[in-house]
């Protein structure tokens, strides 16, 4: 039986490796299977591991030898000239700025050791791991697979996305898209000019403010409550700034978990539509629902005949952050501008990934997936619930989001979202500050606990543990 992983397998080789010379060749597969009692599959990978690292070269027919030494590298250069280069943009006001902040804190990898309440993305074991290497073999075996796909994207999956959206929409009003953000940089670099205010939800997805700020827009926050964006408010806001352009998630509101109402909806649309805007619906979260969830709203796009609307519907979140594959549906000379911007940015979306999502949806185990996920969802929602209620219940909103993965927490006024996140870090797990999800200094101190990229339910109840403690340090420490 093979009992030795790659990794062990490579670390392994990565010791012994230094008593050869550069050039000298290493024992055969053959060798290393029968000293290691390892599979074939094993050596294979663990070969390649060492080989991407530069440390062997494999030469098919002749064997594995280790690498020559690489050359040393070049003594670094005076690059304090590319301050003056990247800040220099006299006449367009404001100034680029790529401040990734928000978006890498939300992708960093927590310690091996801490409970994992801050990415944004699904644990492995959520994940259809077993459904998405189906598909991935399956379209690997379609004709044409390696072929140039279509700018806009494979018509089949295009007329899918059609369908899934809402009625009314053909394959011709979609874009395959490389994920949901590169989907909203499209959008918003189509929609507006250098310069121009943006309306945003707030708070909002940190993503959403690092890709407007990089094109050269000035986002404009527009207050969000338990039933969406206050559009009362959102009228002021397009009055007040000139703006043509207004981001919104109206479906489990990341960071909040809010819905907006059909009634709130309906006024959105109304209101840009007499503002000359359009609405980009970033609806990330639809394949996001609970078991216990009540019907959902139809998207604003299934009522916006005149193309106000420029939807976005990705099916990351809900499967792999690997499977980055999602569609921009919009009517009019806006799909013509979105698209020249999108040819420019990349090409097209790789024709394998696209077969993929193919099989993927096409298959019977992507139904069951969607009702495991919301069932598994929910648990987790009321695991992570569950735990804070028990002993600070004035953490939580006053409806708990049946959709999405994260709650959306407020501290009291004396604890600072960063020094408790550093704290909760050191005690074992990771949260995300609120900080980032506003545009400027937030109304209050917030914090948004993911429950998605933790292992188990136990899991999820021992990390809200470990962040109360950290909590109730901080509160003593002031």
């Amino acid at each position: 039986m093979d009992r030795t992983t790659v990794g062990e397998l490579a670390l392994m080789l990565r010791q012994e490796i230094t008593r050869y010379s550069p050039g000298e060749k290493l024992p055969s597969s053959r060798d290393l299977m029968q000293r290691h009692q390892v599979s074939p599959v094993t050596v294979s990978r663990a070969i390649a591991a060492l080989a991407a690292e530069g440390l062997v070269v494999s030469r098919p027919g002749a064997g594995v030898f280790r690498a020559e030494a690489p050359r040393p590298a070049a003594g670094l250069g005076d690059t304090s000239w590319q301050e003056v280069a990247l800040s220099a943009e006299a006449g367009v006001p404001p100034a680029r700025s790529t401040d990734a902040t928000g978006v890498l804190t939300t992708l960093a990898t927590a310690p091996p050791e801490a409970i994992d309440l801050n990415a944004g993305y699904l644990h492995p074991s959520l994940q259809p791991e077993r459904a998405l290497a189906g598909a991935l073999a399956r379209a690997g075996r379609r004709p044409g697979a390696w072929s140039r796909p279509p700018v806009e994207g494979l018509t089949e999956l295009r007329a899918w996305f059609a369908r899934d959206i809402a009625d009314g929409l053909s394959a011709a009003d979609v874009l395959i898209a490389a994920g949901g953000q590169s989907a909203l940089s499209t959008a918003l670099r189509s929609l507006a000019a250098p310069g121009a205010p943006v309306l945003v939800e707030s708070p909002t997805y940190p993503g959403v403010l690092a890709v407007a700020r990089a094109a050269g827009l000035r986002p404009v926050p527009v207050p969000v409550d338990a039933d969406g964006v206050r559009t009362d408010l959102l009228a002021e806001a397009f009055a007040a700034s000139g703006a043509r352009l207004f981001v919104s998630q109206p479906l489990f509101q990341n960071p909040t978990g809010a819905v907006l109402t059909p009634e709130r909806g309906r006024e959105v649309l109304r209101i840009a539509r007499a503002a000359g805007a359009f609405v980009v619906e970033d609806d990330f979260a639809r394949r996001l629902v609970h078991a216990d969830a009540p019907d959902l709203p139809p998207p604003l796009a299934a009522d916006d005949p005149d193309g106000v609307v420029v939807h976005i519907r990705s099916l990351t979140k809900p499967t792999s952050p690997n499977l980055r594959v999602a569609a921009l549906a919009a009517r009019g000379p806006a799909l013509a501008r979105l698209r020249s911007v999108q040819a420019v940015d990349s090409f097209f979306v790789p024709r394998p990934l696209q077969e993929a999502t193919l099989e993927l949806v096409g298959a019977p185990a992507w139904s069951q997936h969607q009702r495991a996920l919301a069932e598994a969802l929910r648990e987790r929602r009321t695991a992570l619930a569950g735990a804070l209620a028990r002993t600070h219940p004035e953490l939580l909103p006053a409806r708990i989001p049946q959709g999405g993965f994260n709650l959306w927490v407020r501290l009291l006024a004396t604890v600072t979202p960063e020094a408790l996140a550093t704290a909760a870090l050191r005690g074992g797990v990771a949260v995300t500050p609120g900080t980032p999800y506003f545009t400027a200094e937030p109304p209050a101190p917030q914090l948004r606990l993911s429950y998605a990229p933790a292992e188990s339910p136990g899991h999820l109840a021992e990390g809200a543990r470990r962040l109360l403690h950290a909590l109730d340090q901080c509160s003593l420490t002031r």
